[in-house]
Formats: structure tokens, C-alpha cells, sequence
């Protein structure tokens, strides 16, 4: 376990949120603005893959679906020995290198002749992300004190907001006025910004790194039965948790819907509505500006009505804007609808997080695995999610059909979070 700990210090508080500066530019940048519409551009519209054909859209979502397939078997494992063995901050930079170097061979990805080594190299980027998340979140209830966990956590999200946007207009620079900086047509200009994440992402996460408390090496043996002994035990105290057990499954729930609205509209917008890449990254920084000011909003929200009141409130926004993007046709009323996403994405993420740490048990030091049944019931959800949505556009040749589906998994949140009582 990390040692030297001061609650509430702002360097500390300020360092840890760096972390989220470093690691959303791949979140923008690669997952949600520039790589799906690239993956969509480079590819053909049907990909055999074996006896297999599928849509290239369709082999996209599949993809996000593997990573979160691996990484959910591997974080509650990593998480328990992380808890019992003092491994927090190894493993964050572990699968912070991977992730980082992995954006850097995604250079190499121009044709279909380099589909592999593009579709392998995104997977273990998002490997490399989702990975580093459930450590990075394991800190929030260590350097804050519960009075502060909503503005602690909103204050990341923010950090993240704002660092993945400036790299976003780097990045919308270069593409846009690739000529006038001397580089070639064709896809060099998109190429360089997979380079420019790698590199944002490992360089900044240097602050962290640096800044929070070491870990504290405990030399035991057979580490790997003594992390699983660790999940047991928490997982035995929260399955008898009512409020923690029920907000679990109602974050399972929208969670599979926000993750694949989120992962998939680029995809959406380029292949039903004909958006390019210079209209997507125009159209993601107001999403992101809007984002900053709903992790904000919610989180005042949540001090003067409660958490559950802000994400109920949240999760029929969500249901709403499923429901039009059915029905929408031109690019102005899909702007819209992107305002509405970006006005309560900030919002359901960061007060999902603080929500959560307000219903752990007091005094709990087993921070990390609690966090990883968090955070592997994100990544099954985002399995899940991302599964259907492919299926359904596989099978009805429309991806209309699978943003309607995902309002089930709003509604079900709402259903879920209507017995929960957080203090």
C-alpha cells in the first residue's frame, strides 16, 4: 500500500489529477474523435476474416469488446494483488507504457494492408487504459476525504477535459492545415496524431508518477492466491451491502449504455450521417467544453439535492437523446444532440465515481479491490454494450436500431437507483 498519504493536499490532489490529463487524450483523441471514422476510412466495408464476414463498424465495436474482455478478467486479479502486495503504482505505470506505446505503433496503420497490425495495436491501447484506471481510481478515497470526494473527482474529470482538448486542437491543426505545414495528402496528417497521443500520454503521466506517494514493497510469496483471497473477502462484505450491491448493478446498467454512446457515436455519425473527419473533431470539443461545465454542474446539483436525485436526472437525459438519434437525420440536429451528450457525460462519470466511494465501508484500506468491482463491472458492461450494438448493426445493416436498444440500459439504471439511499 502507498505510504505518506496527507488527505486534502492540493499538490497531491493536483498530481493525481495529471494522471487524468495524460491518459483522456487517448480517450478523445484516438477512441472517440479521429480513430473510428480513420478505422471506417482505411478499411472496406465488409472485412473477411476467416469463413467470417462482418461490417467494418461492426469489427470495430467487436474490437472495444476484446480489450474489455481482457482487461475485465485481469484487473480484479491485478487489483487484489495490488491491495495486498503494495502494487498500486507499478501496475498504474505498467499499463500506462503499454497503452503509450501502443498509440505510437498505431503510426504504422494506412491501409488495409496494415489491418492487423491496426486493429491488434488499438486493442491493447484500450487495454492499456482501462487497465491503468481501476489504480488510478484506487487513490481518490486515499488523498480526499469523504466531504471532498464530488469536487475531488469532478476536478479530474476537468483536468481531463481540459488536457485532452488542447491536444485535440493540436491535432485538428495539423489535419486541417497539413498543407500549408508542408506534409503530404493522404493519411499522415491523421497518423501523426496517434504519435502526438503516445506521447502526451507517457509524458504527462510523468507528474503522477513522480508525485504520489511510493508504493511499499511487501516481499511475500505466492502473491497471485493471497490478491484472489483478498477479492473474496471484499467481495463477501459487499454482497451483504444492500445500497453498494444495488448501485452496482444500476452502474452496470447505464454503463453499457453511456460507454458505447461514447465509443461508438464517432462511428454513428460518420457512416449514417457523412460527417468527416474535420466536421467529428469540430463536433467533439464542443461535446468536451460542455462536458467540463456538467461534471461541475452535476457536482452542485448532487450538494443540494444528493447524488441519486443528479444521476436519475441524468440517466433520462441519456434515455431522451437515445430515443432522437433514432429518428435524426441532418448534421444540425446532431449537433444538438452532442451538446446534450457532453452536458451529462462529465456528470454521470464523475459522480458515479464519488458515489461509489461514499458507499464503502468506513475505514476500508482494501481501496483498490473494492475498486476493481467497479471497475470490472464497467468493463463487462462495455463488453456487453458494445457486443449488441455490433450484433444488431450486423444484423439489420443499420446502427439506428442498436442506439435505440441502449435506452433500455438507462432505464433500467433509473429503475435500479430508485431504492438506493447514499448519504
Amino acid at each position: 500500500m502507498a505510504t505518506n498519504i496527507v488527505r486534502d493536499d492540493p499538490k497531491l490532489i493536483n498530481a493525481w489529477s495529471f494522471f487524468d490529463w495524460a491518459n483522456s487524450a487517448f480517450a478523445l483523441v484516438i477512441t472517440t474523435a479521429i480513430f473510428p471514422a480513420y478505422f471506417i476510412e482505411v478499411t472496406t466495408d465488409q472485412i473477411n476474416i476467416g469463413p467470417w464476414t462482418a461490417s467494418n463498424s461492426a469489427i470495430y465495436a467487436f474490437a472495444i469488446s476484446a480489450s474489455y474482455l481482457v482487461i475485465a478478467a485481469l484487473s480484479p486479479l491485478l487489483s487484489g494483488i495490488a491491495d495486498y502486495g503494495g502494487r498500486k503504482m507499478f501496475f498504474l505505470r505498467f499499463f500506462t507504457i503499454l497503452g503509450s506505446a501502443s498509440c505510437l505503433t498505431l503510426f504504422g496503420f494506412q491501409s488495409m494492408d496494415q489491418f492487423w497490425l491496426g486493429t491488434i495495436a488499438f486493442i491493447l491501447a484500450m487495454i492499456g487504459f482501462a487497465g491503468g484506471l481501476v489504480f488510478y481510481n484506487s487513490y481518490l478515497p486515499l488523498i480526499a476525504s469523504e466531504e471532498h470526494y464530488d469536487r475531488v473527482s469532478a476536478r479530474g474529470y476537468a483536468f481531463g477535459y481540459i488536457g485532452s482538448v488542447l491536444l485535440l486542437i493540436i491535432c485538428l491543426l495539423i489535419i486541417q492545415f497539413s498543407g500549408a505545414l508542408g506534409l503530404p495528402a493522404g493519411t499522415l496528417p491523421v497518423r501523426l496524431s496517434f504519435l502526438l497521443v503516445g506521447l502526451w500520454w507517457i509524458g504527462f503521466a510523468l507528474i503522477p508518477f513522480r508525485r504520489l506517494p511510493k508504493d511499499r514493497r511487501i516481499h511475500q510469496h505466492n502473491l497471485l492466491s493471497k490478491g484472489i483471497r483478498e477479492l473474496r473477502k471484499v467481495w463477501h462484505s459487499a454482497r451483504h451491502q444492500y445500497h453498494l450491491k444495488r448501485f452496482l448493478a444500476a452502474f452496470f446498467c447505464f454503463s453499457a449504455g453511456v460507454q458505447t454512446v461514447l465509443y461508438l457515436a464517432a462511428t454513428f455519425a460518420e457512416k449514417e450521417l457523412d460527417f468527416d473527419t474535420g466536421q467529428l473533431i469540430l463536433l467533439i470539443l464542443v461535446l468536451q467544453v460542455l462536458a467540463i461545465g456538467g461534471a461541475y454542474l452535476f457536482a452542485l446539483v448532487s450538494k443540494r439535492r444528493g447524488n441519486k436525485f443528479s444521476l436519475i436526472t441524468m440517466l433520462f437525459i441519456w434515455t431522451a437523446i437515445c430515443l432522437l438519434a433514432y429518428f435524426v437525420q441532418g448534421k444540425g440536429p446532431f449537433y444538438g444532440l452532442a451538446c446534450g451528450v457532453g452536458l451529462v457525460m462529465g456528470g454521470i462519470q464523475s459522480l458515479s465515481r464519488s458515489s461509489y466511494s461514499k458507499l464503502l465501508p468506513e475505514n476500508t484500506e482494501d481501496t483498490t479491490s473494492y475498486f476493481s468491482f467497479y471497475d470490472v463491472l464497467e468493463k463487462i458492461a462495455i463488453v456487453f454494450g458494445t457486443l449488441l450494438f455490433g450484433l444488431l448493426d450486423q444484423l439489420t445493416g443499420s446502427m439506428r436500431v442498436s442506439i435505440l436498444t441502449l435506452a433500455i440500459f438507462f432505464i433500467g439504471g433509473i429503475l435500479l437507483l430508485r431504492k438506493i439511499k447514499i448519504e
